[in-house]
């Protein structure tokens, strides 16, 4: 039984009133635009916009929170960043009046699970990968997804009730991040086995990666045929890094299908091995997936520059990772305004107490200078600590806002 008590849902409303506040201002209506346009191919000035994931819990901190409940405080969170972005960040993210809600589910492993050692307090961890043999492949099986559609119905409907006349509340879940598959291949065998498996077991490894392409296809046909995907040609978070605003994915019909939407894959395990053994191993299990989605990004923190003439064959390839130690003046020619240049300055920047604002500002005006004539966008994200200065997103938007608009 879900519950928020009397004072929580005065703290709610409180929070959700300032959210739709902001969300009402014409310039989110601007940036919505500017989305749509970029996202399209269409000329824009480059878009910013700055995620501090983990740096969110240098910026709200326990002593600023008045829920007390694990589910009040969950959605407290969630609407002091919505304020603390409007008021404070001025990226280029849009402000909705929105809520989104998640299904309640839970979902099966492979079989068999990695065992993590650390990780206490979202630090490091290493883990202990289950399959040793690949005589055990045979024990793999798919993971299931099994939703409580009650606890669903009653979570969307408490939500209803506390953000009534102020936000529109939506089930909305985001089942899955990449599509990539090497993620679970390294939690399941280890980094260091798969890379050393291409040489040792090169057959082994196209039976795993075959087994692993399967099963995610197989969660995509459930999700479809369950009628649980939602659009995301919205403001939804796509990729690693921009958001999904576009007029070239059909709004359906009927149930949200794959091809209606934006897909995402990347193997940001496998950064060291060959543009070959990559086009080999890897790539030829993501293309089945990836060719069910309208649209499609690639790529994370792994540079793409020599794997390009094989990632340039996806299908509906949109939007592209330029991660931090890429060659950005050789991804500008490659990528030019065919596709959307996801830029992603390196977080280390901003890691500290006292940014360095000259050097932000010079490195961002290079990338800007390099890249004329791409649709550019600048996203900064895996943002572990903001050297416990909330300032310092807030001074890199304004940086990197006067270095795209000149």
């Amino acid at each position: 039984m879900f519950n928020i008590t009397l004072r929580e849902r005065e703290v709610l409303r409180g929070l959700a009133g300032l959210v739709a506040e902001i969300a009402a201002r014409d310039e989110e209506d601007v940036k919505r635009r500017l989305w749509y346009a970029h996202n399209d191919l269409e000329p824009t000035r480059p878009l910013v916009f700055c995620e501090p994931e983990n740096g969110w819990n240098e910026i709200i901190t326990g002593d600023s929170m008045q829920c007390e409940g694990e589910l009040a405080r969950n959605w407290e969170f969630r609407l002091r960043q919505e304020v603390f972005r409007g008021r404070h960040m001025d990226d280029d993210r849009v402000l909705e009046a929105y809520f989104d809600v998640p299904h309640v589910y839970e979902e099966s492993d492979w079989g068999m699970r990695e065992r993590r050692i650390g990780g206490e307090g979202g630090g490091a961890f290493t883990w202990e990968a289950p399959l040793k043999d690949y005589a055990d492949l045979r024990l793999l099986r798919y993971p299931e997804i099994t939703v409580d559609y009650k606890r669903t119905d009653d979570l969307v409907s408490l939500a209803r009730e506390v953000f009534d006349g102020i936000l529109t509340v939506r089930l909305k879940t985001g089942w899955y991040w990449s599509l990539g598959l090497t993620w679970q291949f390294v939690y399941l065998r280890g980094l260091e086995e798969l890379l050393f498996d291409f040489y040792d077991y090169p057959d082994e490894v196209h039976k795993f990666m075959a087994v692993l392409r399967d099963g995610h296809l197989a969660k995509l046909d459930f999700l479809e045929e369950g009628g649980l995907l939602s659009p995301n040609n919205d403001g939804s978070y796509v990729g690693s890094g921009g958001f999904g605003w576009t007029r070239q994915l059909p709004e359906p019909a009927g149930k949200v299908g794959t091809k209606d939407m934006w897909g995402f894959a990347e193997s940001q395990e496998t950064v060291n091995v060959s543009p070959e053994m990559f086009a080999e191993f890897i790539l030829p299990y993501q293309l089945p997936i990836l060719g069910r989605f309208g649209l499609n990004c690639y790529g994370c923190c792994e540079a793409l520059n020599a794997r390009w003439e094989y990632i340039k064959n996806i299908p509906n390839l949109r939007r592209v990772s330029v991660a931090p130690w890429a060659d950005v003046r050789d991804m500008a020619e490659k990528l030019q305004g065919d596709y959307v240049f996801s830029y992603k300055p390196n977080p280390a920047y901003i890691a500290v107490r006292n940014i360095d604002e000259d050097f932000i500002r010079s490195s961002l005006r290079d990338t800007v200078g390099m890249t004329k004539g791409c649709r550019l966008e600048i996203v900064l994200k895996d943002t572990n600590t903001i050297g416990g200065n909330p300032d310092n997103v807030i001074n890199w938007c304004r940086i990197a806002k006067e270095a795209v608009e000149g």
